[in-house]
């Protein structure tokens, strides 16, 4: 039997991924290929439309890459999970593209705790959007 990588769970153990607030998340295409650069469109669409599929869930911010896809959701009373927002999401774009392995598994979410990190998140969005590692930590200094 092949060994199989282990993969890390980096959510929260005892956190509420339904409740309301604001979740700052990261999808990547599969090994970082472009795969957005042909479907951008698409994908962009169908991110816009998820909020008539959810209700109580609204986009705050978001900018697409070639690459990847940069997103602040924000959940009042959405009764779903991120996960299940991010899972049909990535499902609807790879169905709509009709692309093998076009997502990278699993996704980054960092909960957006305070007006000052939502702030400098949207402009980390916005001026930022091919940095890797985002210093999450200085977001919360005062």
């Amino acid at each position: 039997m092949q060994n199989l990588a282990v993969r890390k769970n980096i959510r929260l153990k005892h956190y509420d991924y339904e409740q309301d607030g604001y979740y700052f998340v990261t999808i990547c295409c599969s090994n970082f290929q472009p795969n957005l650069e042909k479907y951008k469109k698409q994908a962009e669409e169908i991110l816009q439309c998820l909020p008539k599929r959810f209700s109580g869930l609204k986009i705050d911010y978001f900018v697409l890459m070639s690459t990847h896809i940069h997103a602040i959701f924000t959940f009042e009373k959405c009764r779903v999970s991120l996960g299940e927002v991010v899972r049909t999401y990535k499902s609807l774009v790879t169905k709509e593209v009709k692309a093998k392995n076009f997502w990278q598994r699993n996704y980054y979410e960092h909960i957006i705790r305070n007006e000052n990190a939502l702030a400098k998140i949207r402009e980390y969005i916005q001026n930022n959007p091919d940095v890797l590692k985002i210093k999450f930590e200085e977001f919360y200094k005062m």
